[in-house]
């Protein structure tokens, strides 16, 4: 603790920021012992990482209560994000400063953002988790587990064409297999690679002859899209994750019926490939508290929440246990609210929404913010005008959580080049709505800066709650999907290409589509289906171009406007600064 007082993040770098606490780090056993996990509950990877066997824990625990249910979300990010992980790291730290027994629960970081813009998603500043290295680069091979299953459903699938396309129905017998009657244009999923690249987006595979695959179109998404990632998210337990896996729709029949993982015997090994995925992972903040980390990110086009499991273990565990969710409360919160407590069965006791000056900025018509170039001065010195204009964009997300009945509180993520004056104009707009704020300066300062925020959170959590869903199980589809427009994206009412509209007849044709939640994708950078459009958009449809049935975790997928699964990789990317110190053996350059 005393090292981390001592230094000084506006001239350090956050990989530098955290080479020099890990200096200090815990041991993985060291935590798991503070937390009260036994020593047969934690599985090491290495000195200062490991699993929980959350089965253990679970049972164990099963009559000790619940601690209070912290959620964070935000206002609409500009490009570059506005340190929801941060602030996430920043809260834990901050009510292990007040003397709370406190965990967080982050996502994996992708290796998409990690070596292209965005960066990892430990925090930053003196609120972080560390080892970052570990953290950003893999950890224990969850994505890897994920990226593998994915591809061997698609392995199995694009066999299973092969076989059916050149031998007859008497020699598929003599195999053991019944021909499923694959229609190769219409495939539901692709393949599943961690990274960023666009060039993998659509292509042609089975050149060659005979024995080298069927030739048809196919394609990648990014790993963290893919619907194992979400059964990773909203399973139970193993069990329940068997059971998910072999729903999954991985192609469709010449006759339209689907084709599950199931029907191609390839979801028992596919389970097998995420066994040891399914326990939460362990890392630690900066200043010794304890992390869970579980599920990625992405709520742009996947859930983006971190898992119910590690979520119910960091409660048993915990007075407190504060979990993270992707990017705005439109994105973000809205899954966590209508998706994950609905699966969970939990109720946050408090949301936090965080905001920036740069993004209000942003939102009340600052100049463009784009990735890998340096910030306009309008964003570090006042302007206190543009931050007015742009709080438009916090009402709406404060209005949204509102709506659930969860306590809000607003953290204005404190930047150094924030004037008092731009941070005033937040607090009486947000005070004036009957909604706690609070300055927290965890970037700067670590747990000691966020105490006000802490104590926000803490009031909050006393207060008593009224939760409500946005539509209940019964709602049909295309009212869920209405009111998610109207009531939170501010849309005047949706409308449907020809292939959606389609898909849309099909499934309300179908009495099972009708259990399934509705998990939508769309830009993260509006509260519209368009990224260029800033603050608090009126007089819009949200055009909804496809449908996609993820049976196996339990959502119908509804796309708005063009939105690809698979990001692409910008001219000026992060991996061009990371490298090896070759004689300590280090990584730097993350961040």
């Amino acid at each position: 603790m005393e090292r981390i007082r001592n230094l000084d993040p506006t001239k350090m770098k956050d990989w530098e920021v955290a080479q020099a606490c890990e200096a200090d780090m815990k041991t993985i056993t060291q935590i798991a012992e503070e937390l009260g996990i036994e020593p047969k509950e934690i599985f090491p990877y290495g000195h200062y990482t490991g699993k929980i066997d959350y089965m253990k824990v679970l049972e164990r625990l099963k009559n000790v209560p619940n601690g209070k249910y912290i959620e964070v979300t935000a206002i609409t990010p500009t490009p570059l994000g506005e340190g929801k992980s941060t602030t996430t790291m920043g809260l834990v730290q901050g009510l292990g400063y007040l003397g709370e027994k406190v965990t967080g629960a982050i996502r994996q970081p992708s290796g998409g953002p990690t070596f292209n813009i965005k960066g990892s998603a430990a925090g930053g500043g003196l609120a972080q988790c560390i080892p970052l290295t570990d953290f950003s680069l893999g950890l224990t091979g969850d994505i890897d587990a994920i990226t593998n299953a994915h591809n061997l459903a698609m392995v199995a699938l694009t066999s299973r064409i092969q076989h059916e396309f050149n031998y007859s129905d008497s020699f598929l017998a003599k195999k053991n297999l019944t021909r499923l009657d694959i229609d190769p244009n219409n495939i539901a999923i692709g393949w599943a690679i961690d990274f960023s690249a666009q060039a993998l987006r659509d292509i042609i595979i089975g050149i060659g002859g005979k024995m080298d695959g069927f030739m048809m179109k196919s394609g990648f998404q990014i790993t963290v899209s893919s619907e194992i990632m979400a059964i990773l998210a909203v399973a139970a337990d193993l069990a329940d994750m068997r059971n998910r896996i072999d729903k999954m729709i991985v192609a469709y029949s010449k006759k339209k019926k689907p084709i599950t993982a199931g029907d191609l015997e390839v979801a028992g090994a596919m389970t097998a490939i995420m066994a040891k995925a399914i326990n939460p992972n362990l890392v630690q903040t900066l200043e010794g508290q304890p992390v869970l980390v579980h599920a990625g990110p992405f709520a742009n086009i996947a859930i983006g929440q971190s898992s119910i499991i590690a979520d119910k273990v960091g409660l048993k565990l915990a007075d407190y246990h504060v979990t993270e969710s992707g990017f705005g409360a439109d994105i973000g919160f809205e899954k966590f609210w209508n998706l994950k407590c609905r699966y969970s069965g939990l109720i946050p006791d408090c949301s936090v929404i965080v905001a920036t000056v740069r993004a209000l900025k942003m939102h009340g018509g600052g100049p463009t913010v784009t990735p890998g170039k340096k910030l306009d001065p309008v964003y570090t010195s006042s302007h206190p005008e543009l931050v007015e204009k742009g709080l438009d964009n916090l009402m709406a997300h404060i209005e949204t959580v509102k709506k659930s009945g969860v306590p809000p509180v607003v953290c204005i993520n404190h930047f150094y080049t924030d004037s008092d004056e731009e941070v005033a104009v937040i607090r009486k707009a947000v005070e004036a709505t009957g909604t706690r704020v609070a300055v927290s300066k965890h970037w700067e300062f670590g747990g000691a800066g966020a105490v006000e925020l802490a104590e926000a959170v803490r009031d909050a959590c006393r207060e008593e709650k009224v939760f409500k869903f946005l539509y209940d199980n019964e709602t049909p589809i295309r009212e869920r999907i209405e009111r998610i427009a109207t009531e939170i994206y501010g849309a005047d009412g949706v409308s449907y290409s020809p292939e959606a509209e389609e898909k849309m007849q099909r499934l309300e044709s179908n009495p099972e589509s009708m259990e399934m939640g509705t998990c939508m994708v769309k830009t993260q950078l509006s509260l519209s289906h368009d990224p260029t459009i800033k603050g608090r958009p009126k007089g819009w449809t949200l055009p909804i171009s496809d449908i996609l049935e993820y049976r196996g975790a339990g959502f119908l997928v509804p796309v708005a406007g063009d939105i690809k699964l698979m990001p692409g990789t910008a001219s000026n990317p992060a991996f061009r600064n990371i490298d090896v110190d070759v004689e300590t053996g280090k990584v730097t350059g993350l961040f």
